[in-house]
């Protein structure tokens, strides 16, 4: 999943150039860390859905208001499931 979206990252990125997925990047992981645990890979994942849906607006698609909605919420639960487990 998490290189799914970030081969879509990737398409997004060169077809808009001004898009820069931040959030994303700040979290210095990628799908080829494989030594990065599961529940960091599940927020990458959260993250990335929430830019690219994000991302998607621009071209106005209809759902992706609700999905950018529903990954944040996603990555916000993660992240304290993180901080619980540390």
């Amino acid at each position: 999943m998490h290189q799914m979206l970030y081969e879509i990252k990737d398409y997004f990125e060169g077809s808009n150039p001004d898009l820069k997925f931040s959030e994303y990047h700040s979290l210095k992981i990628n799908p080829s860390q494989l030594h990065k645990s599961k529940m960091e890979h599940k927020y990458a994942i959260f993250v990335l859905g929430n830019e690219l849906a994000n991302a998607m607006k621009e071209v106005e698609f209809s759902a992706s208001g609700r999905i950018s909605a529903r990954m944040r919420e996603l990555a916000a639960k993660t992240l304290k499931e993180m901080e619980y487990i540390q």
